[in-house]
């Protein structure tokens, strides 16, 4: 198949997680993509496969090159999706592109926590666009984006405007905070107990009948930072880095591993509310209730006193994140998961 003709392959590689579902995402869409630019449309064929190469955001572009081999890949154009941070001097890496080694590389935490999908189409566009030398298959995206020349290729960054904060949210949702919870089954089980024994405490339901909405947000917020600070410090999620230079990489890996860490719990509070407001609708009379707490009880009484509750147990399931496996909860800090998938 010569590349004068409007059907090219496509083999897109990708790192496990979020970028091999965009990839998936992208091959189906591709053989009938076009591109939102005045040219004709164009078909594709596209493979995936997915096999990290990217060990540190610091390999330099023809490293990367070097490692995946696209000459040998048998393909018209292959793209590399990782989500490693690539930066330049701080400023945040969207692709790399290589005319000659027919090669692009796409740092999908670039783009950002939203849109995801369809920007890492146009990007992977882009790459096709510029490897196989047909400007007129240029996504409209490409307009926005500053790019420089670097050894071997060109480098697209990411546009102007709360970048920066861009990257950090991308980071976030590679990390797939929400999906946290079903990493924890240990501290699940511990927190539900606490939360059991919490609400056969009458002492409690007094407490969340006096505390009022601020002292319950307050608990709230500790009792959140007390389980997030105690799984960094017993998985020894915290990066540290080993030299002034790596300072700033070091601070951006630990921001995203906290914040990720906050939302994890955060849904998993949410889960243990419910779960315990429904338990306290069906075991709690409403004339026990009334009786302990002084006067009628109404349903805002039963959603303070399952929420306080909630956050008990969450203080409580953070002894059981001791009982977890550590691949589990370290997937959500960056470095190491990246470490992880080269030691497997």
């Amino acid at each position: 198949m010569t590349l004068t003709d409007s059907k090219f392959t496509v083999l897109l590689i990708a790192d496990p997680g979020m970028p091999a579902r965009l990839a998936r995402h992208v091959a189906m869409t591709l053989p009938d993509g076009q591109t939102d630019g005045p040219g004709s449309p164009a078909h594709w064929e596209a493979e995936v496969r997915v096999e990290p190469f990217l060990r540190d955001e610091r390999t330099s572009f023809l490293e990367v090159v070097e490692a995946v081999q696209p000459a040998e890949k048998g393909a018209d154009v292959v793209v590399y999706l990782t989500d490693l941070p690539r930066r330049d001097d701080r400023i945040p890496i969207l692709a790399e592109v290589s005319t000659a080694h027919r090669f692009g590389l796409i740092a999908v935490a670039g783009v950002g926590a939203t849109w995801v999908t369809r920007r890492a189409f146009d990007l992977v566009v882009l790459t096709i666009a510029v490897v196989t030398e047909r400007p007129e298959l240029l996504p409209r995206m490409a307009a926005r984006l500053r790019s420089a020349d670097i050894p071997d290729g060109i480098r697209y960054y990411a546009p102007r405007g709360l970048r920066r904060l861009r990257l950090l949210a991308g980071m976030v949702r590679a990390n797939r905070p929400w999906r946290l919870v079903a990493g924890l089954s240990k501290v699940l089980v511990v927190a539900l107990g606490s939360g059991a024994l919490a609400l056969a405490t009458d002492t409690i339901w007094l407490f969340a009948d006096t505390m009022g909405p601020w002292r319950i947000g307050v608990t709230t917020v500790l009792s959140i930072a007390a389980m997030v600070a105690w799984l960094i410090l017993d998985h020894e999620l915290w990066e540290r880095p080993e030299s002034a230079a790596e300072r700033a990489r070091s601070m951006l890996y630990n921001v995203a591993t906290v914040i990720t860490l906050t939302i994890g719990v955060a849904v998993l509070q949410v889960a243990l509310f419910v779960s315990i407001l429904f338990a306290a609708s069906i075991t709690l009379r409403p004339d026990v209730f009334e009786q302990t707490v002084g006067h009628p009880v109404s349903t805002g009484d039963y959603l303070s006193l399952a929420w306080l509750v909630a956050c008990i147990a969450t203080v409580g399931g953070a002894l059981g994140s001791g009982l977890e496996d550590d691949e589990g909860v370290k997937a959500a800090a960056y470095g190491i998961r990246q470490r992880q998938r080269f030691d497997e």
